[in-house]
């Protein structure tokens, strides 16, 4: 049921919508004037002067180069944050409101230069709903304060919207980070080289490169076929969420480093689970399980997939691990946090893990651990891999913004590895699915 719903609201999105006649068209343009008109001949300089005009149904077209933003574009100070974009306005099922980069064109913003003394920036601050962002590049987001704090490159407060093929990169700040919103789909998004010198002593621990943390009733929210590399924290948390994330077809690798693989913060892959701290009377209920699902993780420093003490368990089906720290770490904690438990409560299915840690800190006798290359004794080696190429990971995208075609640690015709899973509600090929992410085609078997 899970697969269904999400794969509705890709289609819902990804389809054409009858957008209304009296719609609008916008441009932005780096030697654009915010006193034109908005035309694609006379073109807006800033996203802000956009902002002031579009209605549900309208398009803002934002043409390539490089948008230097300043202090002076910050839409909103209060309290303790700086929301430079804010995207307040709402479209309709019928009728969204798309933020786009123009057609073969790729727009940059560089908000190197907005640093306001004691503020967290929010770069793109997205409270409407019914919203498309796609194509977008943000880079060099600042942190400005010495102790505990976080920017954010996209901040989500919205519902129903969808961030495609979004990059954020070459700052201090989270790529994404959605709290408040329901039924939101980051789609083909890539976050990496974020490292915090600024707070904390410069260790970098609130950098992950996609956070989503949904309050109580914030459900439906999907990530799907996302990459996050050399965060300085974690690729994917869910630390704080009160209802389910599932990740599907995403990428974690190099996490927890800067490039060079100099040592950072925590380092996990994903961390799809939470409460360490949290006292029992304050405990979402029910307790969300996550869904991590046809996922590879590579090389984090910490564990490439971490229930990060989370009660109950989480669904981890079909997912890769390769040379981290632990490759499945399900550690968990009694409900009155008084210690630290072997997990309890989990669905592990058709996992592989290779040259690693296999899996720590798990209950098998309270977990369903089946068909995985850890407990089913797959004599795993560098043979059973068409390659072990990491570098393959950070290929660019295609114009179609899916995950590059690669070839590692997809299964070599004569592994084991083949025809070795069970089914768990996921398309495959042959006689039963394979271990690991990658489903290898009929006329390979």
């Amino acid at each position: 049921m899970r697969l269904s719903k999400s794969f509705a609201l890709a289609i819902v999105w990804l389809s054409a919508f009858d957008i209304p006649a009296e719609a609008a068209t916008y441009f932005v343009a780096v030697d654009g004037d915010d006193t034109h008109s908005g035309t694609i001949e006379q073109p807006f300089a800033t996203l802000g002067r956009a902002q002031q005009e579009v209605a549900p149904g309208d398009t803002v077209y934002i043409r390539g180069g490089t948008y230097h933003v300043d202090a002076s574009q910050i839409a909103l100070r209060r309290r303790i944050w700086a929301h430079v974009f804010r995207l307040n306005k709402s479209g309709t099922i019928a009728a969204p409101i798309r933020y786009w980069a123009y057609e073969n064109e790729r727009p940059v913003f560089d908000f190197s230069a907005v640093k306001p003394e004691g503020l967290r920036v929010h770069a793109f601050s997205v409270s409407g709903s019914w919203l498309h962002l796609r194509g977008l590049e943000v880079i060099g987001v600042q942190v400005t304060m010495k102790g505990h704090t976080q920017s954010i490159c996209f901040a989500n407060d919205g519902s129903h919207n969808v961030f495609e093929q979004l990059s954020m990169h070459d700052g201090q700040a989270i790529g994404v980070y959605s709290v408040h919103g329901s039924d939101n789909l980051f789609l083909n998004c890539d976050a990496y080289n974020n490292y915090d010198s600024v707070s904390e002593g410069g260790r970098g621990g609130n950098v992950d490169g996609f956070g989503c943390h949904p309050s109580p009733g914030a459900t439906g929210n999907v990530f799907r076929g996302c990459r996050a590399w050399f965060n300085s924290d974690d690729g994917f948390d869910c630390i704080n969420a009160a209802e389910t994330v599932r990740f599907e077809n995403c990428w974690a690798f190099w996490n927890g480093y800067s490039p060079g693989f100099i040592r950072r913060a925590d380092g996990n892959g994903f961390k799809a689970g939470g409460y360490a701290g949290t006292p029992a009377s304050r405990l979402p209920r029910p307790i969300p399980r996550h869904e991590v699902v046809q996922c590879l993780a590579v090389r984090n420093k910490a564990s490439g997939f971490y229930a990060n003490h989370h009660i109950g368990g989480c669904g981890w089906l079909n997912n890769t691990g390769y040379r981290n720290g632990t490759n499945f770490n399900m550690l968990s904690r009694t409900e009155d946090n008084a210690d630290d438990v072997p997990g309890y409560g989990h669905v592990l299915k058709n996992n592989l893990s290779f040259r690693g840690r296999d899996l720590a800190n798990v209950n098998a006798e309270e977990s369903v651990i089946s068909h995985n290359s850890f407990v089913d004794q797959v004599d795993v080696s560098a043979d059973d891999f068409l390659s072990l190429d990491e570098q393959q990971l950070i290929q660019p995208r295609p114009a179609s913004g899916e995950l590059p075609e690669i070839k590692l640690l997809h299964l070599a015709p004569e592994s084991d590895c083949i025809d070795r899973g069970v089914p768990v509600g996921l398309p495959f090929q042959g006689t039963a699915p394979d271990l690991g992410a990658f489903e290898t085609n009929a006329s390979e078997k």
